[in-house]
């Protein structure tokens, strides 16, 4: 395949070859007595003409699709890890609070191994463009806030982890709002949703 610029450029190329042949044919009248004479060559041309173009036609619809479908699945593994943050995040609150139930600690120590393990899942995915790799470079932020705040990272949590933890959260919005944009408005509606909950 070639690159979007390279298969655009191609396809202008090869239409205003086409069409500069078309306007002589009609406009000069040797021209058209020698393609008239050629045919063969004349079939050979036109027929070369007409491939390539659909070729390089094809190829920029094939990879346009490629790419919407890929947005789409960056945008749909931003939101389930971003739905996963806020849950955790609330979790770990729950956990750390003063006062906490065991079984709170527990559960927030198995919504960050969950968290993690969906970070790995989808890093492939959201490694390759700058923007998903600032969503997912925030995200990495977020898990390791909350380690800290749940105290496992062998270091004694700090009273104002769960100030940055809620800022980090915010921020891993604010970073996956343009990965979002391609979903659909029911679908970012119930992002939004998840937010609130």
């Amino acid at each position: 395949m070639l690159s979007r610029w390279q298969g655009a450029l191609g396809a202008l190329v090869v239409t205003l070859l086409t069409g500069a042949l078309v306007a002589g044919d009609v406009t000069d009248r040797a021209m058209r007595r020698w393609w008239a004479a050629d045919a063969l060559t004349t079939s050979t041309v036109s027929g070369l003409l007409v491939l390539a173009i659909t070729l390089l036609v094809v190829d920029q619809v094939v990879r346009l699709r490629q790419i919407n479908d890929r947005a789409r699945a960056v945008a749909a593994q931003s939101a389930i890890i971003y739905a996963q943050a806020v849950r955790t995040s609330g979790s770990v609150a729950r956990g750390t609070a003063d006062g906490a139930a065991e079984a709170d600690r527990d559960a927030a120590f198995d919504d960050l191994r969950t968290y993690m393990m969906m970070l790995m899942v989808g890093a492939p995915v959201l490694i390759d463009a700058r923007v998903s790799r600032a969503f997912l470079e925030q995200a990495q932020t977020v898990a390791g806030l909350m380690a800290q705040a749940l105290g496992a990272t062998g270091r004694p949590p700090s009273p104002a982890a769960g100030v940055r933890l809620g800022d980090a959260v915010g921020q891993l919005r604010t970073a996956g709002l343009p990965l979002l944009a391609v979903l659909d408005p029911e679908t970012q509606a119930a992002v939004r949703g998840d937010e609130s909950a």
